[in-house]
């Protein structure tokens, strides 16, 4: 079935403009977001493609999150207690979900127009179990939040879309993807085993031989960490979620060919280039009263500059790509310090951290 010709965007009856509905849920996981639910939701109704339902999981929150869409048109669930975090929140609505795909998106994102049925192209192929689009952050005004726009414009740029050539995205995007219902169910929905849900759901799935997409003409903007109290929790989160996936997958993902690869280079990244960065550069400048090694901190600036301004430049963005860049290398010195901590917390004392925290 051609999903995206059955859901054909928009049908001109006299001079009235109507959509036809997809076989889609939209689940919401939201925990004290009533600052910006409300735009989430109304970014879906607003989308090319009506779907067939969008649920709100107000996680017991004790603000206004789940009231501020109650005249939306929306299903509001509230389990009878928090479930913990955000794969809790979404399994909790995937037990009504009977539509033959599923997206999830957070609350605190919004979606373009055409988000869904651009994604919807993904699954003209039967064997693709989940998609996933290209992120870009809604407010660019803070350090934080221009080194993660200059993060995002790099990596959804340059990495996804080769690893989409191979069939392998690294990750389908917890904070905006769709999946196909019975196997997303098959797989009993989004695991809370680690704190990257999102990774360890896409990991399981190439191991039962599905495949994976990026469509990089479905864009969402969510809100980033605005500061560093918001970004140590984002940051902590992501760097356990990550090692602990390795831990929990490697023995599998090593038969997987370019996924193996993939996570080989994210290692040698959190790892070597985090230890270089913040301990033998320092150090060798020091020792040798040098500070020539200094220059390694900046070396692979060109790397980083020139895809982010070949997108900048379709974007009309050059002088906010060029103003950001400072901000994204002090964003990995910091990534680089809360990764290496992962590593010795879980790997070597065995301390595994399991508290999901919002991040922003």
């Amino acid at each position: 079935m051609n999903l995206l010709n059955e859901t054909n965007a928009r049908v001109a009856l006299k001079g009235v403009s109507l959509r036809k509905t997809c076989p889609l849920t939209v689940i919401i996981p939201a925990y004290n977001e009533g600052k910006s639910l409300a735009d989430t939701v109304k970014s879906v109704l607003k989308q090319t493609v009506a779907v067939q339902e969008i649920i709100v999981v107000d996680d017991c929150s004790t603000d206004n999150t789940g009231q501020v869409v109650l005249d939306l048109g929306v299903k509001v669930l509230r389990p009878p207690q928090n479930t913990g975090s955000k794969a809790g929140a979404q399994n909790y609505a995937l037990q009504v979900t009977n539509s033959e795909l599923t997206m999830a998106i957070d609350a605190d994102t919004v979606l373009a127009e055409d988000a869904i049925e651009k994604l919807l192209e993904a699954f003209d192929d039967g064997k693709v179990a989940a998609a996933c689009g290209f992120v870009i952050p809604r407010y660019v005004n803070t350090l934080w939040e221009r080194g993660r726009y200059i993060e995002y414009l790099f990596a959804f740029t340059f990495f996804k879309p080769i690893q989409d050539y191979y069939d392998k995205p690294l990750i389908s995007s917890g904070c905006f993807s769709m999946y196909r219902t019975d196997i997303l169910k098959g797989n009993g929905g989004w695991s809370t085993r680690t704190l990257a849900e999102d990774m360890d759901l896409t990991w399981s799935f190439y191991q039962s031989g599905h495949k994976v997409r990026f469509i990089g003409d479905a864009v969402c903007y969510p809100i980033e960490p605005h500061s560093f109290l918001f970004m140590r929790k984002q940051l902590k989160r992501w760097c356990h979620g990550f090692v602990q996936n390795v831990q929990l997958h490697w023995r599998n993902i090593v038969h997987i060919k370019y996924l193996r690869s993939m996570v080989t280079v994210s290692l040698w990244d959190a790892v070597v280039a985090s230890f270089v960065y913040l301990i033998l550069l320092p150090l060798l400048a020091i020792a040798f009263r040098n500070p020539v090694f200094l220059i390694g901190y900046i070396i692979d600036v060109p790397a980083v500059l020139i895809p982010t301004v070949a997108v900048a430049i379709k974007r009309k963005e050059i002088l906010r790509v060029l103003t950001s860049l400072p901000a994204f290398f002090v964003l990995r010195t910091v990534n680089g310090i809360f990764m290496l901590e992962a590593i010795v917390s879980e790997w070597v004392f065995k301390k595994s951290f399991r508290v999901y925290e919002k991040g922003h």
